[in-house]
């Protein structure tokens, strides 16, 4: 029984004809031509800002806390440093070493690891 690989455009081919890339984390971008195998850079870059948007979503939840309770003690440093982590939050999907990423690993080199945390793609 043959395994099939699928693309992202519906275009399958017998698992055991084609070259396939060794990381599979953008297997949603990858393009087929012929029997080769490759990730369209752009829906990669897509489908790492949604992880992007992901990891993020909890992080801004618990910077809204912070806020809050800057709010109530009426600490203006503390409020203008959550304002400018939840911008930062909002900002990373814009990423110019994203946009400037020629290949997957200059892709994966992109995630902020100081702001999201660890990569998913370490």
């Amino acid at each position: 029984m043959a395994t099939y690989i699928v693309d992202k455009d519906g275009n399958q081919i017998d698992a055991s004809t084609a070259t396939v890339p060794t990381d599979r984390h953008f297997r949603g971008a990858w393009s087929l031509s012929g029997s080769v195998i490759s990730e369209d850079m752009t829906k990669a870059k897509e489908i790492f800002k949604d992880k992007i948007r992901e990891v993020r979503a909890p992080l801004l939840d618990a910077e809204d806390v912070v806020y809050m309770k800057a709010l109530e003690a009426d600490d203006a440093d503390a409020k203008a440093a959550s304002v400018t982590k939840k911008t930062s939050l909002r900002n990373a999907p814009a990423a110019s070493a994203i946009t400037s990423a020629s290949d997957i690993a200059a892709l994966k080199a992109a995630w902020d690891t100081d702001l999201l945390g660890d990569s998913p793609y370490a």
